[in-house]
């Protein structure tokens, strides 16, 4: 984060470091927040907990979920058990490249000789940017970054296009595709994947009437915008005389 909160939110997920542990409890620290946090031992995995010790180790990172803030005191009590498989991995993911994104930051202020200003280019930025992730994010979509030091700006967003790769987002259909002519059927369906193919589409042959359709984009919207349209492109091909169904392909989190 470019400037910490004081205290996370109840629900939010956080990187903890178990610290200590007790028969019914562990002590962390929420390494973001530079915070002491409690784990209940409740709170630690699913069902009877008999030895505390054979789920979690000190000096272990894990993931957890904020499940309680008292905010007069500054005492947080967290959770491994409510945080999800998925939850888990996007929190990794996004920690690494927030951890990434700091180490960016710090060298586009050595390259610029702007370290003396590093406060006040942070402060700025503080004002439209929660975390450096999200600073990452605005230089790929050549967002405006505020009103810091040029020389800082330009070394910035060189080093962040250097080392950073834009995000694709690819989604996959399964295309049942049948036309009730046995002379012209299958150069119907030929046709249409060829234009589908000319809208910047990937398809793949798996066996009549089967075809995989891929598509992707910057944003998961858009390539499932760029599905419907070539749905919509092979049915006005096939006509009245053709099916076309669509199945999205399972993704493994």
């Amino acid at each position: 984060m470019i400037y910490p909160k004081e205290l996370p939110e109840v629900g939010e997920l956080v990187i903890a470091r178990i610290n200590k542990i007790m028969p019914f409890g562990a002590y962390c620290e929420l390494i973001e927040y530079k915070l002491d946090a409690y784990l209940p031992i409740k709170e630690v995995a699913p069902g009877w907990i008999k030895n505390i010790h054979e789920f979690i180790k000190e000096g272990q990172q894990r993931v957890a979920k904020v499940v309680f803030i008292d905010k007069e005191k500054k005492a947080v009590d967290i959770s491994l058990k409510k945080v999800s498989k998925k939850e888990e991995k996007d929190k990794i993911g996004q920690y690494n490249l927030e951890l990434r994104a700091e180490k960016l930051f710090e060298q586009a202020l050595n390259e610029s000789k702007e370290i003396q200003n590093a406060e006040k280019i942070k402060s700025e930025l503080a004002k439209k940017f929660q975390n450096y992730s999200d600073l990452i994010e605005a230089v790929m979509e050549d967002k405006e970054l505020g009103n810091i030091s040029p020389e800082f700006k330009k070394a910035f967003i060189e080093i962040v296009r250097k080392n950073i790769k834009p995000k694709v987002y690819k989604v996959n259909y399964i295309a049942e595709i049948m036309v009730y002519d046995t002379e012209k059927g299958i150069d119907i369906i030929k046709k249409a994947l060829e234009k589908v193919e000319k809208e910047g589409l990937e398809v793949s042959y798996l066996g009549a009437p089967h075809y995989k359709l891929s598509a992707q984009d910057s944003d998961y919207h858009s390539a499932e915008a760029k599905i419907k349209k070539a749905e919509e492109i092979i049915k006005n091909e096939i006509g009245e005389n053709g099916y076309i169904a669509l199945q999205k392909e399972k993704v493994n989190d």
